[in-house]
Order: C-alpha cells, then structure tokens, then sequence
C-alpha cells in the first residue's frame, strides 16, 4: 500500500531510522487481531486455542488468527469484544488511578471499545456515560453497551457543548478524539487515501475545541485521558500541551514494563510522561494516550455515581438512548420483552425458561430465522442460550416459536 509522501517525510523523521523501518516492515506482517473478555459475563479460560495474555489488560488476548466473529454467537451475547491491542492499555490506566467509584464520562465512544473496558476497569459502584455525537454511529454505540449487559451505563447522543451547558460534574473524561488516523493505516486503505497535512490541521483544531468546551464538566482534581490512533506531534504532543499550559493540568505518570516496548514522546525536549504505540516496536496498530489531573481544589464534588441516571433522564439537554435499565416494549395488548432484557447481566435465571441452543441453530437465531423449539418448552417468552449465554427472545407457540432478535441486529449472511 503506497503512503503518501508528506507522510513518509514527516513520520520518518518523527521515527528515526531504525523504528521507521520496523514501521515500514510492520504492513507486511498484517494487523494484530486481539480481543478483551466481558468479566460479567466470562470468568473461565479463553475460548481461542493458541491466545497469548495482553499484559497491560486484565481480560485482553491477542489472538494467533482472525476467526469469523461475525458467525460466533458468544460475540454476539456479548463474552468478549474484538478490540485493537493498545486500546486495552486503557485497563493498567484506569487500574491504576481510579481505586473508588467514579462518574466517568467516554465522551466520543463509537463504536464502543473503550467503554466496554471502561465499566469493566472501574471500581463497583461507578456509573458510566458512554456518549457518541454522530447519529449513525450512536446506534452502533447503543448495540455494542446493551450486549455488554452493565446496568450502569447510560448511552447518551450528545456534543461536548451539551454536556458544557448543564451542571454535570465527572469525576474521570475520556476524549478518545477524532484524529487523522495514521493508527488504521495498515487494516484501512480509506484512511491512507483521505491523510494529508491539512487534515491534520484540520483535526488538531477540532481537538482543541472539543476539549475546551467539555474542560468545564470535569471536577477540579478530576482525571482527563486523552488519546488518538494516530502518530504525528500536532494531534499529540502539542494538544497534551495545550491541556496543560492553556486548560491548566497536570501530566500524570503510569508504571509500565519496559518488555512491553511502548515509547514515550518522539518531541525533542518534551518534558512529560505520554505512551506511544508503534506497529513493528509494540505489538499493536497504533495509539497515543495521555493522562492529566485538572489543578484545583478537589473539594467540587461531581454528580454522585447514584444520581446520574436520574439526572439523565431529567435533563432536556441530555438526549438519553439507554439508561442501563432495559424494559419490555408495548406492541398493542402484548408487553415484548426486549433483547437487551436478555443480554443484561440482571437478568435472573429463572425470570424466563431458557433453550439452549446448537451452534447452528444459535446461527439460525441471529439470522433471524424461526424455527421449532424443543416439545417441552412452555409457551411464552423464551430466553435462548448458546454455552448458557443468553442470545435473545424467541415466543413459542408450540407449532413454531417467533424470533424476536432485533432487525437491526441480525446477522446477514450465514
């Protein structure tokens, strides 16, 4: 794949020598496929012969190939979620520094990576607002956290400014910004053909204005993550500055092994602690990760963790998809339960008879197709397994059972 000129000439030198060239040898090798494990839903041994421990993440695996997660239904039912290795290096973050329970905030969180390791990091008791301000990529965002099954986590449409204009405090912000992307380079031939320096421009200063309008709903003493998947100083080194100098924080250091071969800043004369990570030097596509403390008295309370779903659900400026508390839909005289109903982890084992299911039939299930359910099998609402992992609804009626899996959702090819 040809890159482009004024990023070779850029990068190269940003890389030095010999790490360019590991970078260059890297495209040949192919991407790192990896995923992260849902604790509330999978406690046992990895289900993929041959996965090797993440070691900056508790439940992250990098895998020695790339199977069809499209066709395993326990992706589906929310086990595990595929996730790019240097993402889970959010897990040491949040481990290290969040010890009781926190608002958070995930401000730009499609599809929904990092929100998933985020409520799986913090300590019990913290709430998670995992928000996405592009509509179409909200409902993606949406399917992903209902899958997952957490009960405290709200998924909100909203922009930075939205949040700025309501009372909300956070305890902990991610801003996982939009960037150039030079991080999909090798598995996304678009995001090579849309590069160029402009775009970088473009993108530091769309950075810089979401950062200064969600600044002020972070409490004084209140952690901000920031982090791209890309590579160059102007989207990185020079925004951490900016938080610093202009927003007014504090660079914070995380302990890291030396054997996991993540780099510090490629600035010459940079003073602060930042973590790069680099295809052909650590085992990962792409990431760039700071953390910061807001300066100031910590005595600013944010919302308390318990008060967020109502405070949600009152706000008018606040556009809530989900507040972690799935119900049963009114169609006409019946109340249909909902999908989400049967992925959440509150879910009681004996609220609805359960079937479980052949990896074929599970298949069939996300097709959406209906077929026969065994001949004991009460009438009614019926909750379907694959390996006692809930899937969904199906409504027997004996003869045949209505598959109930959302549209949206379901698998299109077999």
């Amino acid at each position: 794949m040809p890159l482009p000129q004024e990023f070779i000439s850029y990068t190269s030198a940003l890389f030095g020598t010999d790490r360019w060239q590991r970078f260059l040898a890297s495209f040949d090798e192919g991407p790192v496929v990896s995923v992260r494990f849902n604790p509330f839903k999978y406690q046992g041994e990895t289900a993929f012969s041959g996965a090797v421990p993440v070691p900056w993440c508790k439940e992250g695996y990098w895998l020695s190939q790339r199977p069809n997660f499209t066709l395993d239904p326990l992706f589906h039912a929310g086990v595990y979620y595929v996730q790019e290795a240097g993402s889970l290096f959010l897990d040491h973050v949040l481990r290290t520094y969040v010890t009781s329970p926190v608002l958070a905030l995930d401000l730009c969180a499609a599809p929904g990576g990092k929100s998933t390791l985020m409520r799986a990091a913090l300590p019990q008791g913290s709430v998670l607002v995992s928000n996405e301000p592009d509509r179409r990529r909200a409902s993606i965002l949406l399917e992903n956290m209902l899958k997952q099954g957490h009960p405290d986590v709200l998924v909100t449409h909203n922009y930075a400014h939205d949040f700025a204009k309501t009372d909300w405090m956070f305890d902990v912000i991610l801003t996982d910004v939009p960037c150039s992307g030079e991080g999909l380079f090798r598995r996304d031939e678009g995001a090579v053909n849309e590069w160029s320096l402009s775009n970088v421009q473009f993108c530091q200063r769309r950075q810089r204005q979401i950062l200064q309008d969600i600044w002020p709903c972070l409490r004084p003493g209140g952690l901000l993550i920031y982090s791209t998947c890309t590579f160059n100083i102007c989207e990185n080194e020079e925004n951490v500055r900016f938080i610093a100098e202009e927003l007014g924080a504090e660079i914070l250091p995380v302990p890291i092994n030396p054997t996991w071969q993540i780099a510090g800043s490629l600035l010459a004369g940079w003073n602060g602690p930042v973590y790069r990570f680099i295809p052909g030097t650590t085992k990962s596509e792409g990431l760039f990760m700071a953390i910061l403390r807001k300066k100031g008295e910590s005595s600013v309370r944010a919302l308390l963790p318990s008060s967020a779903r109502k405070h949600a659900q009152a706000h008018a400026l606040i556009h809530l998809l989900s507040d972690g508390r799935p119900q049963p839909e009114q169609k006409g005289k019946d109340l249909i339960p909902s999908a989400a109903q049967a992925l959440s982890i509150n879910l009681s084992p004996d609220e609805y008879p359960r079937v479980e299911l052949s990896l074929e039939q599970a298949r069939r299930y996300l097709h959406r197709e209906s077929f026969i359910l065994p001949e004991k099998t009460p009438k009614g609402f019926v909750v379907v397994t694959y390996q006692n992992h809930p899937l969904g609804f199906m409504k027997n009626l004996g003869d045949r059972a209505n598959n109930l899996y959302p549209k949206n959702w379901a698998i299109r090819k077999l």
